[in-house]
């Protein structure tokens, strides 16, 4: 009896063991999102006692690499999620698979994207399938320390900087230095993510990154040069009111520690507030306005929005497929909590129009502004735009390269990356 308890266990162990799925994930790091999401992968798992999900972070920045290199190797994860500029190509190489719609209780893509606000779906849409679900459609608005700008005189309910020269006059009232070392920035830039912020600048004054018909590469010289000439202006080798080798501004703010004034940043800025100094939070002395636009600018465009996009491994076996779709549906189920504990927008019809939504704080101010934006460009090679725009910017920052000569290399290498097979 004994020898036969045995070997029904023996079996019964490695039936289990041969039914047990294992997902991996691998998403960008955000200490708010992270207990949700350990929670939500604790319910499922038991729920479904036979699947195992390992959730694995890195950072914003760290992610395009690892992900890169995993593909390159066959050995990506099951799911994965980052910036959808960065995650775009993985669609056009046919890397990821199409969302599975049976598991999500639906028949065609069309009732899918009836779920979403308009153009929600667009990014991950490719050749009449939806290849990832939204995570987050995040732009950016301008945070305001309130307290910084009484001190030099200024309200900060009117005297807020609605244009970019106004940026410019306000930000050499706050600033503080010793010497050429800048020990309060009135604002700072989100460097290096220039499809993000940088561009609209350039569409406010008639440029773009790519001509209508997408044959030619960096459009309007005087538009990209005005723009080169104000952040060379505003680097240290011209006002020294910021600069990328400075501490993250959006990093700093939280902090309240009199090191910057503005920042840019998502709403999700607000729980990070919240969780990182809940007495600067508390205080109520920060707020939140609209992305900028130059004085003459000829477009009213504000800050790009980017999503997040939770992805499916187009070669992990069927089964784990399925299960991955699953899951994400899973965690997508949620939008109201993602909203209020860690301040993501999953732009889902029924949040957007919810009483949730319509009271959280400054939750209209990004909603304006994203009505009048558009998603960062997607290309297949849109990292290596973004590299071309990092290294004109910074070269005009950082060194003695004229906007001109800034302008005219950013062209050619452009132009050229544009016309490669």
């Amino acid at each position: 009896m004994r020898w036969m308890t045995w070997f029904v266990m023996f079996w019964l162990a490695v039936i289990v063991c041969a039914a047990q799925i294992e997902i991996t994930i691998w998403t960008h790091e955000d200490p708010n999102r992270t207990p949700l999401e350990e929670r939500y992968i604790q319910e499922f798992q038991k729920m479904y006692p036979n699947v195992k999900i390992t959730r694995v972070t890195y950072p914003s920045a760290k992610i395009r690499e690892v992900v890169l290199t995993a593909f390159a190797a066959r050995k990506g994860p099951d799911i994965f999620n980052m910036e959808i500029q960065d995650a775009y190509p993985y669609i056009v190489n046919e890397r990821v698979a199409p969302v599975n719609l049976s598991v999500l209780g639906l028949k065609t893509f069309d009732e899918l994207k009836s779920l979403y606000v308009e153009g929600a779906l667009d990014a991950v849409t490719y050749q009449g399938k939806i290849y990832g679900l939204p995570l987050e459609l995040t732009n950016w608005c301008i945070f305001i320390n309130k307290k910084y700008f009484r001190e030099v005189g200024l309200d900060p309910e009117k005297d807020y900087p609605k244009t970019w020269e106004e940026m410019v006059q306000i930000s050499e009232k706050l600033v503080i230095r010793e010497g050429q070392i800048i020990k309060r920035r009135g604002f700072d830039f989100r460097y290096p993510y220039y499809l993000t912020f940088l561009l609209p600048m350039v569409e406010q004054l008639g440029g773009a990154l790519f001509s209508d018909d997408g044959k030619t590469a960096i459009v309007n010289d005087e538009a990209w040069l005005k723009v080169l000439r104000f952040m060379k202006d505003w680097g240290p080798n011209g006002r020294n009111l910021g600069s990328p080798t400075y501490t993250a501004a959006r990093k700093e703010f939280n902090k309240d520690n009199n090191t910057v004034a503005m920042c840019l940043s998502g709403l999700y800025q607000i729980d990070r507030i919240k969780a990182e100094n809940p007495n600067f939070y508390n205080s109520k002395e920060w707020m939140v306005v609209p992305f900028p636009v130059f004085k003459d600018a000829v477009k009213d465009v504000r800050c790009n929005y980017y999503g997040h996009y939770y992805m499916v491994n187009a070669e992990s076996s069927k089964e784990k497929q399925e299960w991955a779709w699953r899951f994400i549906n899973y965690i997508l189920s949620h939008p109201e909590d993602y909203l209020l504990n860690v301040g993501l927008i999953q732009p889902k019809r029924s949040l957007i129009e919810s009483d949730t939504f319509k009271n959280y704080p400054y939750a209209k101010v990004f909603l304006q502004d994203m009505e009048r934006a558009h998603i960062v460009p997607l290309h297949p090679k849109g990292p290596q735009f973004e590299q071309l725009i990092k290294e004109a910017v910074e070269s005009v920052m950082l060194t003695t390269t004229t906007p001109e000569e800034a302008l005219r290399i950013l062209k050619k290498k452009a132009n050229e990356l544009l016309k490669e097979e």
